[in-house]
């Protein structure tokens, strides 16, 4: 063999090793997934899970900070709405939210928040808890829907954590479920089988079961999702109309004397009809975005506005930048509000509207129960976007023709006043 040969040989070798262990180097990484470890069923406290899950738990802890939205509307500070929008003080006369409708902080303080509320007091029942902890499990194991109608300060003295991860996964297998009887029942009275939805469905779910509108029942207080005639604001409201289960009104207006309804959250009914929610996008994959650490695939668990994580978030399907993506969202919520306040505003004038016409002798009662009618829909259109929480983002096209009906309605409802009061309108 000559030299050049045992060169040639020499530096082959001297190769293979070389690149050999660049392959090890590249072949090696690090896992991308978390695998899955079995919690003892009914363990409901989020640090357990934590020192098996660190990464997803060191993810949902960051919702203990406070901190306001990147655009002004929103976020985690416990400050009142009224602040900004001094109609609720109006428009909610005679129900506890004129008196405190503070902004949601995050879910570790969802049962301190709910403790601390001045909407409740020893007479609010058990239903109150539902979304608020994972111990509502245990709650409708033992009695069923019997748990609405208990007092509420017995089962808050029982409900040790706040919304958890056993909310949202099966302790043994981590997959995904639904442990809100209201929402599995709203399910399949639409005809869904939950057993049978997929993953991405069921990001989608998980959130949804609480994060929707709803309403008690008469007698039982048993939570009930207004979504027989579907998800759009007009066809809530016809479903309230027919006085489901004998339900007829949150409260009575003290000033109109109107029968009205309160708007609870409708984050997932408003999302579903949306650009996102038609696309099949989750809620998930915008508030729960996949993360990296040390090289390990997870998904974050700090429930939070997508401007607070836009790369994580957003940049997977958008290619625009992160600037362009925040000034988008600002414009919309900037446009959202002017509307939403305008339209508060003017049903502020329609309730004082109808009362001076309730209180003008021989008023046209027929005319004054439409005003009353109107007034009722006019506020619903307007509160059923005031309630959501992405100030017009999730629906944009849905939320601008909402509360252009709810500043139309709130006219008529004004006009209809002044006609039953005898006031010339021209």
């Amino acid at each position: 063999m000559s030299n050049m040969q045992k060169t040639l040989i020499a530096l082959l070798g001297v190769a293979v090793i070389f690149f050999g262990f660049v392959a090890v180097r590249i072949g090696v990484k690090p896992a991308a997934t978390v695998k899955a470890s079995p919690i003892p069923a009914g363990e409901y406290d989020a640090a357990v899970w934590g020192k098996v899950y660190p990464l997803q738990y060191e993810s949902y802890r960051k919702m203990a900070e406070v901190s306001p939205s990147p655009t002004g509307y929103g976020g985690s500070v416990n400050v009142q709405k009224s602040d900004m929008q001094p109609e609720i003080f109006t428009n909610f006369k005679g129900m506890p939210f004129s008196k405190d409708y503070t902004e949601d902080r995050g879910h570790v303080y969802a049962v301190e928040d709910l403790l601390h509320s001045k909407r409740i007091g020893p007479a609010s029942k058990g239903a109150c808890i539902t979304c608020k902890t994972p111990y509502v499990e245990q709650f409708y194991k033992e009695s069923g829907w019997g748990y609405a109608n208990k007092p509420l300060g017995e089962l808050l003295e029982r409900s040790k954590h706040p919304v958890t991860c056993a909310q949202c996964h099966d302790s043994e297998t981590m997959n995904l479920r639904v442990i809100n009887p209201a929402f599995i029942e709203a399910q399949e009275r639409r005809g869904i089988d939950l057993s049978k939805a997929t993953r991405e469905e069921m990001r989608t779910y998980v959130c949804a079961q609480c994060h929707s509108e709803y309403y008690f029942e008469p007698g039982t207080m048993r939570v009930v999702f207004p979504w027989d005639k579907g998800f759009k604001p007009e066809e809530m409201y016809a479903y309230y109309a027919e006085k489901p289960n004998n339900f007829l009104q949150d409260w009575e207006h003290p000033d109109s004397k109107a029968p009205m309804l309160k708007a609870q959250h409708p984050d997932y009914e408003t999302f579903a009809n949306g650009t996102h929610g038609k696309a099949g996008v989750s809620c998930a994959d915008c508030h729960m975005p996949y993360m990296r650490k040390d090289g390990q695939k997870y998904t974050s668990h700090f429930i939070t506005s997508p401007l607070k994580t836009l790369d994580a978030s957003c940049s997977p399907c958008h290619s625009q930048g992160t600037e362009w993506l925040s000034e988008r969202v600002k414009t919309i919520q900037d446009q959202t509000f002017l509307l939403q306040h305008t339209a508060g505003l003017n049903i502020a004038k329609a309730h004082e509207a109808i009362r001076k016409a309730g209180d003008t002798p021989n008023v046209n009662q027929a005319e004054l129960a439409k005003a009353r009618e109107l007034v009722r829909k006019a506020q619903w259109m307007w509160d059923i976007v005031s309630a959501e929480n992405s100030m017009g983002f999730h629906n944009t096209d849905q939320t601008m023709t909402t509360l252009g009906q709810a500043n139309e309605l709130a006219h008529q409802a004004i006009e209809s006043a002044n006609l039953a009061a005898g006031i010339n309108v021209l």
